[in-house]
């Protein structure tokens, strides 16, 4: 594929897909496009070889074009992003103006090159998108499937499903060559710390609150980030043009579950590893104590999804994608990563 412009490339999932791409495509360059804002760290990507990361910002045209004409680059993987629901609700016009802007200024600057001022030679536009835009499913209702109809509650999901729109649009309108996938909730190594699984696992080795929402029985479909890469790579590889596919981890799972399974798994690495209780003395098992004693339920958020459930049939038997991990080993090897990287995420805690 030669050179490909991966915009967000330094925050958790695009960071995750750096690593991925390197190892498994080692003859192209990867060329990261990201704004270093708050979830964006050049530590995430750091000793990956043949990679350039270029901070800017994805709502700069002229940036974007320049960089597609001088480094001829035909392919672009978009995960630049504002993510997190409860910034959302809190700041809304941030991911106005990230999603919805950002997107439409690197689409722009796509048909500039591509189409406008291009050969007509091949090309992809691959957007990155959240089981979000969907909305919320009751205990019974058959999972999200790619036709579905958006119903998003939340300004962060409102703010995918636009940018999802774009996209189709600038497929159909002015065929752009684009795909779209929609993930369920990533998990694994170099996700900041406000969401939910580090979030949790860094409170309970400080000793702090496992703040839980409501009653704790909202439901998620759990997929592992090296899992979502592959599917990604199944997306570029295989993938239709202008087709949208949902990309699962296939382990629906509620939020307790979640949160029991951490507290389990940090019981059992201070067990395995007498060490830890120096590093995390104010850790529960640290003092001979449980984890799950930290559990503390709090009051639910604004707009709290009550469940989200992915069915992938359609990555299944058109681009060859399955899920490779069960959660019980990638939440294992996600405890791991993190006891094995403090200086990481110690360095996003000031």
């Amino acid at each position: 594929m030669a050179d490909i412009l991966v915009t967000g490339g330094a925050g958790f999932i695009g960071g995750n897909f750096v690593h991925y791409w390197s190892a498994r495509h080692p003859d192209d360059t990867i060329i990261v496009l990201d704004l270093l804002t708050y979830a964006g760290n050049r530590s995430t990507i750091e000793g990956v070889e043949r990679m350039e990361l270029v901070e800017g910002d994805i709502r700069d045209t002229a940036l974007v074009e320049k960089l597609l004409r001088e480094r001829d680059i035909a392919t672009i993987v978009h995960f630049a992003a504002e993510s997190h629901v409860d910034r959302s609700i809190s700041g809304p016009d941030a991911f106005i103006d990230t999603n919805i802007l950002g997107t439409n200024s690197l689409l722009k600057a796509a048909r500039a090159v591509w189409l406008d001022q291009g050969s007509g030679r091949d090309h992809r536009f691959h957007h990155i998108s959240t089981d979000e835009v969907y909305g919320s499913l009751g205990p019974n209702d058959p999972p999200f499937r790619e036709d579905t109809p958006y119903a998003p509650n939340s300004p962060y999901s409102a703010s995918k499903a636009s940018s999802d729109h774009l996209v189709r649009a600038y497929h159909h309108t002015f065929g752009l060559q684009t795909t779209t996938s929609n993930c369920s909730n990533n998990y694994g190594p170099y996700q900041y710390p406000e969401k939910l699984i580090p979030l949790f696992l860094i409170n309970a080795l400080s000793g702090k609150p496992l703040p839980i929402y409501g009653d704790g029985l909202n439901v998620r479909d759990w997929l592992h980030v090296e899992d979502h890469c592959r599917g990604i790579e199944a997306c570029l590889t295989n993938g239709a043009l202008g087709e949208t596919y949902n990309i699962g981890g296939g382990a629906e799972l509620p939020n307790l579950t979640v949160i029991e399974e951490i507290c389990r798994g940090v019981d059992a690495a201070f067990e395995k590893d007498p060490t830890l209780a120096d590093r995390y003395p104010d850790a529960p098992p640290a003092k001979g104590g449980q984890t799950a004693r930290l559990k503390t339920f709090v009051t639910d958020r604004a707009g709290h999804d009550r469940r989200y459930a992915i069915d992938e049939t359609k990555a299944r038997a058109t681009i060859g994608y399955a899920p490779a991990r069960d959660f019980a080993s990638g939440i294992r090897d996600t405890i791991d990563w993190y006891l094995a990287n403090e200086p990481w995420w110690r360095a996003l805690l000031g």
